[in-house]
């Protein structure tokens, strides 16, 4: 098991591969950084040949999820996983239990508890599968759901 989800999908094409792949480019904002703007457009990122590296151009909770895939005849892959900015925030927050804890440990103020190891990996544990990963599966839900009616898929599964 990762700190961080990620998930593979697998998907069908209904048109051609330079079809979906120009669609894809007329929806997409073009941008090396994948950092939310305003944009009319679908996504913001990259798509180069039959790849791309993209994230939903909705402001502020659209940047959550990168999408990194190809396309090649009718068939594609996309990879969706968390945006490397946001993994550095959510290691730092993941970090304050810990801090914590050792403040607690070598403070002479107050006598250590042992039940704080318990409460400090707990903690851990609830940003973990709580916060992380129910905004993780509703965020990319949202942004596969936003690809496949760009790339106008007939099908799209999750690769177990």
């Amino acid at each position: 098991m990762s700190i961080f989800p990620s998930t593979i999908y697998e998907f069908k094409l209904i048109n051609g591969q330079t079809e979906t792949l120009e669609r894809l480019n007329r929806r997409t904002e073009e941008s090396e950084s994948l950092i939310s703007k305003v944009t009319e457009k679908s996504f913001i990122g990259k798509v180069k040949n039959n790849n791309f590296r993209i994230i939903s151009s909705n402001i502020g909770k659209g940047a959550f999820c990168t999408l990194t895939g190809f396309i090649k005849e009718e068939k594609g892959k996309v990879l969706v996983e968390i945006n490397k900015p946001f993994k550095i925030l959510l290691t730092i927050l993941m970090l304050f239990p810990f801090v914590a804890f050792f403040i607690q440990l070598f403070s002479k103020t107050a006598e250590f508890n042992p039940i704080f190891i318990i409460v400090c990996i707990g903690q851990v544990l609830i940003i973990r599968f709580f916060f992380i990963g129910i905004f993780f599966k509703i965020q990319s839900k949202q942004s596969i759901s936003k690809l496949s009616d760009v790339l106008d898929t007939e099908w799209i599964n999750k690769k177990e």
